[in-house]
């Protein structure tokens, strides 16, 4: 074992085992956004901002959580629910929304993470450095999330003591030239001694042209009341704080690279992984082909050796191993795909059930319904599942073969091994291993087309010249 894993295992069997408490900032208005929905609830690769935040504490396994919201917030409280929500009545800055979780964490003791909604791309590592840093035997009041960004033009410096401490936090229009040389800026995120957290964030004041109590401020009463204060540096992307619609599109980006990544590493194959959407809960098996342009909404579980072709579009559904898919397929909430299933191009399954090896291959619609094993969907089938007030199922049954251009009217049962003539609109069970004829009966007229066409003619002929 090397030194450092021995100085880590070392450091991590002396922290000493703590209640941990997390405050997420949510009352921000984000009014560069130019929307009605809260800033928080914009979502990012399928989940709402602060559901990444949220996903990311809970594996902390704290022992109390606080969401700030501002007034009039109640979806945002609806969104993260069960944890409780405490009410910044006003924008007075955010030492001032930190003190507005005070009354649900009340006599709390151990350790505070301060985290901020619109912060959703920090990874619970980055956490877990803080808790720890926190912990270490200096005893810091204050941990401060650092960065080096590689452009870091108006951002808060992190002024260092000479024991590496962290000094003061000073925003850049107080800065002194030195210290906008310096490349460590605030990222914002913050971990607190709550035996000593409250008092200090009490004493913060408004001082300053906004009359806002700012958190950053807490640094320099913890340095005047002789306490320790620390720094944990984490990449810049970690730390992105999303503001505008632009910022939102480039977090995309970021969550899209790294979602693409991880596919890729646990053996799935991106023909260009550049064009494939993913959402935070996609799940690939393993020699999985995914076709440019296919987009991943929330929900889908795919299994080994699938092929998904491109242009096709998946969302809450389950896809078995060795299925074909697509191009330009479609699987909505509820579909569900069975080992060696078919779905081609231009079909869409809906709260269906396809059962292993059944076809499904040309420009059909299958939904509310089963489509039993081995059965084979001809091109331009549809389930008529809905009469304009309620949803009806429909039942294909094993072995079963459709005809093209067939519509089948639910509630309606295909029994095993039957056929359904082309052309068909079926309204009644079909016995198994029967033949369904359900369309009008071809009539010939020898010579009409060329009579018709003569006529025609004629008639054109005359409106021209007349």
């Amino acid at each position: 074992m090397t030194s450092k894993g021995l100085a880590a295992m070392t450091a991590a069997a002396s922290t000493p085992a703590r209640p941990l408490a997390c405050i997420i900032l949510a009352a921000g208005k984000g009014t560069r956004m130019k929307s009605d929905m809260p800033k928080v609830l914009h979502q990012v690769a399928g989940r709402p901002m602060i559901g990444h935040v949220l996903a990311a504490v809970s594996t902390l396994d704290p022992d109390q959580l606080v969401v700030v919201v501002g007034p009039g917030m109640e979806d945002v409280a609806l969104a993260v629910a069960p944890y409780p929500t405490a009410v910044q009545e006003r924008q007075r800055g955010t030492a001032d929304a930190v003190r507005a979780a005070f009354g649900l964490l009340e006599g709390f003791k151990g350790d505070v993470l301060v985290l901020y909604g619109d912060t959703p791309l920090v990874g619970v590592e980055t956490l877990r450095a803080m808790i720890q840093a926190r912990r270490q035997a200096s005893d810091p009041a204050v941990v401060v999330l650092g960065m080096r960004p590689d452009d870091p033009g108006a951002y808060g410096r992190l002024i260092l003591n000479a024991r590496g401490g962290l000094e003061k936090i000073v925003e850049y229009l107080d800065a002194s030239e030195q210290e906008r040389a310096v490349g460590l800026c605030n990222g914002g995120l913050m971990a607190f001694d709550g035996a000593r957290m409250f008092d200090l964030i009490n004493r913060i004041g408004d001082d300053n042209a906004k009359k806002e109590f700012y958190l950053t401020d807490v640094v320099q009463l913890a340095r005047a009341a002789g306490m320790n204060c620390a720094v944990v540096e984490a990449a810049p992307a970690e730390v992105m704080g999303v503001n505008s619609r632009a910022e939102l599109a480039e977090c995309e980006k970021i969550v899209q690279r790294r979602l693409r990544r991880a596919a890729m590493d646990d053996g799935a194959t991106l023909i260009d992984p550049d064009t494939v959407t993913f959402s935070f809960d996609t799940k690939l098996g393993r020699d999985v082909v995914v076709e440019p342009y296919v987009v991943f909404g929330p929900g889908v579980r795919v299994g080994d050796r699938v092929n998904i072709k491109a242009f096709s579009h998946l969302e809450q559904a389950t896809v078995s191993d060795g299925v074909q898919l697509g191009p330009y397929a479609r699987l909505r909430p509820g579909a569900d795909v069975g080992t060696d299933a078919h779905i081609g191009n231009f079909v869409e399954i809906k709260n269906a059930r396809v059962e292993p090896g059944a076809k499904v291959n040309h420009l059909s619609y299958i939904g509310d319904a089963r489509v039993g094993a081995r059965a084979n969907i001809g091109a331009g089938t549809i389930t008529c599942n809905y009469d304009g007030f309620f949803k009806h199922r429909t039942d294909i049954g094993a072995g079963a073969f459709i005809g093209s251009n067939s519509a089948l009217v639910a509630p309606v049962r295909i029994g095993d091994g039957a056929i359904v003539a082309a052309g068909s609109v079926v309204t009644k069970d079909v016995d198994p291993n029967a033949l369904a004829v359900a369309r009008g009966q071809q009539k010939a007229v020898d010579g009409f087309a060329e009579k018709f066409r003569k006529q025609k003619a004629a008639e054109k002929a005359k409106k021209t010249n007349g």
